[in-house]
């Protein structure tokens, strides 16, 4: 069954002050994570949490290699913003749930059905194929 974002979600994650841990977001400016984190950050007003495999830190922000690695004073996560490819956010979407996390968001191309069950199962909000750069106007962002 494909996923249909609910707008109402899309919106209530857009507009709520919280913490985004930005999975897949490096030193890269080329990779749309650089620039889609500056969105989520100076403009929606999120705290952001970088998240890559090398824990580099991006944009001021320190860096983790994983969503286990975030420290509990950083917690709750509020939304994991997934920029990997769809073969590898299955295990993302695992580890969100496994550290509490309260929302995945699988940016533009990035799908997994059986993983986003999982999320819903778990009582996670999911949003897919989105970007919140590109929803932001929808919302005064």
């Amino acid at each position: 069954m494909m996923h249909v974002n609910d707008p109402a979600v899309v919106e209530r994650l857009m507009r709520t002050k919280g913490t985004w841990a930005i999975v897949g977001l490096s030193t890269n400016e080329w990779r749309s994570a650089y620039d889609v984190s500056l969105y989520v950050r100076d403009k929606m007003g999120m705290e952001i949490i970088p998240v890559n495999l090398k824990g580099e830190d991006v944009h001021g922000e320190k860096g983790y290699k994983s969503l286990a690695d975030i420290p509990a004073d950083k917690h709750p996560i509020d939304v994991v913003d997934c920029f990997v490819n769809s073969g590898r956010v299955g295990a993302v979407i695992d580890e969100a749930i496994a550290v509490g996390a309260k929302a995945v968001w699988l940016q533009l191309g990035v799908f997994d059905d059986d993983a986003c069950q999982r999320a819903r199962d778990a009582g996670l909000d999911v949003v897919v194929n989105s970007c919140p750069a590109r929803e932001g106007w929808h919302y005064g962002l």
